[in-house]
């Protein structure tokens, strides 16, 4: 028996949630927790739902069929946690835009803004955490709170700048960003003060962990004065508000940080979680306070190269990720078999504590 398989046989006595409660509170733990959220970073796939016998876009709203099929990537031990929604659109949904369910192998998408231009966020209606699929995912959430299974629990926000764009047109937004400040501000309020709402609704149900995925946030489409301006407040208002209420928040943002490392040191959350185009090693010199999170492609997560991913994997490991994830969502034809491989590297670098 190699060191490896020696490693995999070692028993934790701790539960994944606790896991990566350590791993966040920067405390030691036996292996980097495996997870990956939900919302944007979509865990679930097609071979998936078809094991499971439950699917999309039936989950997306029955909270029995959510909840069951969140448990599946936890109970199949492809990841240390459970999350809900799988999806970025229960919120623009609930203020007012029309989205399409998609279907078993294609994700909910907007089909209809709210409004026309921030000018009109008036016009734009409140979460109502006691309807729709916000009530979904909050039932949801509770019954895989009352299950026990000892998995870190993930609830998921969409991050503000990526819900303002899905509640208006997003060509139109980031012009309005530039041309009407004042409007812009005045939706990213309210944008805000909603996920707040949902956030700590999340929380109430059962969510131990909160993640904010903002892919239409990022440094690269933004650039360091508009995040600054419009994405860094914001997403620092919800972290301050639901910080103390959970376990640990971590903020998604996709592509190249370069323009934004600065800013990215002013970022209130516990975790920050990378895009693959991320070098770790520089991230991790930039921002030596961080919990780092990620970043295994999903390109080759989906290709299916056992040899690829386990290498990206250890690479992950070796270049200082606290929490070793997808780079992003998963795509829905990536098989299993690919993806307990990151489990199992993680697995095979076990340590005594």
């Amino acid at each position: 028996m190699n060191n490896g398989d020696m490693n995999m046989n070692k028993s934790i006595n701790i539960s994944s949630s606790l896991l990566l409660e350590k791993a966040i509170n920067h405390e030691k733990v036996p292996r980097c927790p495996c997870i990956c959220p939900g919302g944007m970073m979509n865990m679930l796939t097609v071979e998936l739902m078809e094991k499971e016998k439950v699917w999309w876009p039936e989950a997306h709203i029955n909270p029995k069929v959510m909840a069951k099929l969140a448990e599946s990537v936890y109970l199949n031990n492809l990841f240390d946690n459970i999350g809900v929604p799988s999806c970025m659109t229960v919120e623009a949904e609930s203020m007012g835009a029309k989205v399409d369910l998609g279907s078993i192998s294609i994700e909910p998408r907007v089909i209809e803004y709210a409004i026309n231009s921030v000018k009109e966020w008036n016009k734009l209606e409140n979460i109502n955490i006691d309807s729709g699929r916000v009530k979904v995912v909050l039932d949801a959430l509770k019954i895989i709170k009352s299950n026990k299974s000892g998995a870190a629990i993930i609830g998921n926000l969409t991050g503000p700048i990526s819900v303002a764009s899905s509640l208006v047109e997003a060509i139109q937004f980031y012009k309005d960003l530039h041309k009407n400040p004042e409007d812009s501000k005045k939706i990213m309020e309210i944008v805000t003060d909603n996920l707040i709402l949902f956030g700590k609704a999340q929380i109430e149900a059962g969510a131990e962990f909160i993640t904010i995925s903002d892919p239409s946030g990022t440094g690269e489409i933004l650039g360091p004065n508009l995040f600054k301006k419009y994405a860094l407040p914001y997403l620092n208002r919800i972290c301050r508000e639901l910080k103390p209420l959970c376990k640990g928040i971590i903020v998604h943002i996709c592509g190249q940080l370069k323009s934004i490392y600065e800013e990215l040191l002013q970022l209130e959350c516990d975790v920050i979680s990378v895009d693959a185009v991320v070098n770790l090693k520089q991230l991790k010199k930039r921002l030596p306070n961080k919990i780092i999170m990620g970043n295994v492609s999903t390109f080759a997560l989906a290709s299916g190269n056992k040899k690829i991913i386990h290498k990206l994997c250890e690479n992950c490991i070796e270049n200082g990720t606290n929490i070793l994830s997808p780079a992003c969502g998963l795509g829905t034809t990536t098989k299993i078999d690919s993806i307990k491989i990151i489990m199992e590297t993680s697995k095979e670098n076990m340590e005594e504590i």
